[in-house]
């Protein structure tokens, strides 16, 4: 039974400078976004024990909300903070061994480009969801390849996990994504970027229900 993962996963980009992005994040989650990643983007004089108080605050603030904090890539930290999951950028060759390392149950999710292998994979092996990079150009993907909207139908096809498309992403643009069936948008520059996050979020929110 996968988990009902939908609406605004907004990642989190924490070489900003603190202050600004707990603010930011804060406001974020008062306007309502649905899951947060923490992208591996770490300052390089960043500890490991100043990546576990970043993250412990980032739980602390989304724990108010219900809503789940996931980690890009570093999975270890799974076991000794209360991270509620893990995003892979590309498909793990030891995923049955992080699992047991782990130890608990927590949600995974994995990005994808055009090859639906990977889609295949992350159904065959339990996945909670796929984030599709990128539906448009936008300078916080730069290493992600343009997805074809007949990608994420294919997608769908395949599978009944949530899918979430991301990659230059707008409110306004949502609309150009009217014909595909998708569970929700990741989004980092266009929610930590505005001066309003709060109600920069609520755009997006406004714009998925209307679709």
């Amino acid at each position: 039974m996968h988990r009902d993962l939908s609406g605004i996963y907004l990642v989190i980009d924490p070489s900003v400078e603190h202050g600004v992005l707990v603010e930011k994040v804060h406001q974020a989650l008062e306007g309502g976004v649905g899951i947060l990643q923490i992208w591996n983007n770490w300052p390089r004089e960043m500890s490991s024990t100043g990546k576990e108080q970043l993250i412990a605050t980032i739980i602390d603030l989304a724990e108010d909300y219900e809503v789940p904090v996931l980690i890009n890539e570093e999975w270890p930290l799974l076991k000794t903070t209360g991270l509620d999951g893990v995003h892979f950028d590309v498909v793990p060759d030891d995923f049955d061994q992080i699992k047991e390392q782990v130890g608990r149950d927590f949600i995974a999710g994995i990005t994808c480009g055009n090859d639906l292998e990977v889609v295949k994979w992350a159904d065959q092996n339990d996945f909670d969801y796929v984030s599709f990079c990128a539906m448009f150009p936008s300078p916080s993907v730069g290493s992600c390849e343009i997805v074809s909207p007949e990608t994420v139908q294919k997608a769908r096809e395949l599978t009944d996990l949530p899918l979430f498309l991301s990659g230059g992403i707008t409110p306004e643009k949502i609309r150009e994504l009217d014909d595909l069936d998708f569970s929700g948008v990741a989004v980092i520059s266009g929610i930590l970027n505005a001066d309003t996050p709060r109600q920069q979020v609520f755009h997006y929110n406004q714009a998925l229900k209307g679709r």
